[in-house]
């Protein structure tokens, strides 16, 4: 057992993280999870053969736990990101300071490379907050472990995803409102991510590299809504709303006790570059990946919100 690589992941709780858990494990690497509340993702345990994975309790201020996580493993992934901040949880402590702390320890542990996945469209000079830590947890990554490598994923679609879900339940009302229809993304299936990461952890003399993960298919915010639409077989009406209406509605939502639909943050984000492959980076092609049809994958899932599906009625 001792052959096997040992692989941290921090925030494999998450969306990305089951999908990832199945990959890694698929490749025998033993997986160390610090999570939250670990007897909540004890789900992850069946993604793998028994003994593949351990799950540790794990608060980010809980420095020891950090260190005693990564002092016997091999590789080390980051994937804890938030997309709003809420009374308990900042950016800056999320995308900046946990980066910035296990950096520093995979370096003096000895750790063979660290991946810290980011996100396209991360920019010391954006005005959205979620942009700027983004590029400065880069930086303190880079800056504190030399062979930390950053993967850049745009919208992250998949079964259990926020984005293509929630703009199917808003399928419920006869108009959809979106801000700016304009603005472009590149959406990837979440399993090409994961396989994206273990390709990074394998491939040779990529330290200190950025890939820029896209699904292949550059596409409006207005036209993926249409093609949820088009998924689950309905007709709505997709009206674009005015920037200054979205932040006007954005600072009445944040005061409610609610996970918010938009943000004055993420309307910064929606104002400003398109969610794409830039072309100044590694991207699905340096790690031949062929990136998957999202539109034959969206169809597993939404379903359920056909007319008689699961949650049609929701």
């Amino acid at each position: 057992m001792n052959n096997y690589p040992i692989t941290v992941i921090f925030g494999g709780g998450g969306f990305i993280g089951r999908y990832l858990t199945r990959v890694l494990t698929k490749k025998n690497h033993r997986l160390i999870i610090p999570t939250r509340a670990p007897f909540q993702k004890v789900y992850l345990k069946t993604q793998a053969p028994p003994g593949h994975i351990e799950l540790i309790d794990f608060n980010p201020g809980n420095f020891s736990a950090m260190k005693e996580s990564i002092e016997n493993a091999d590789y080390v992934i980051n994937l804890c990101g938030i997309l709003f901040e809420n009374r308990k949880q900042k950016f800056n402590t999320v995308h900046v300071e946990i980066p910035k702390s296990v950096a520093k320890l995979c370096s003096q542990a000895g750790v063979k490379k660290f991946i810290h996945v980011s996100a396209i469209g991360a920019n010391k000079e954006s005005k959205s907050k979620y942009q700027q830590s983004k590029f400065l947890g880069e930086e303190e990554a880079i800056n504190n472990f030399d062979k930390t490598v950053i993967i850049r994923p745009s919208v992250v679609i998949g079964n259990e995803d926020n984005f293509t879900n929630l703009f199917a339940k808003l399928s419920l009302s006869p108009i959809i409102p979106v801000v700016n229809t304009k603005y472009k993304f590149e959406p990837i299936f979440v399993n090409d991510v994961a396989r994206a990461i273990l390709k990074a952890i394998e491939e040779k003399n990529n330290e200190g590299k950025i890939y820029e993960l896209g699904g292949g298919r550059v596409i409006s915010f207005g036209d993926m809504i249409k093609l949820i639409l088009s998924t689950i077989g309905k007709k709505r009406i997709v009206a674009d709303v005015p920037m200054t209406l979205a932040k006007i509605q954005s600072s009445l939502l944040s005061i409610l006790p609610i996970d918010p639909i938009i943000t004055k943050d993420q309307c910064l984000i929606l104002s400003e570059k398109d969610n794409v492959v830039s072309g100044d980076h590694l991207t699905l092609k340096d790690l031949n990946i062929k990136p998957t049809d999202i539109e034959k994958e969206m169809e597993k899932w939404l379903w359920r919100y056909r007319s008689g599906g699961e949650f049609a009625k929701v």
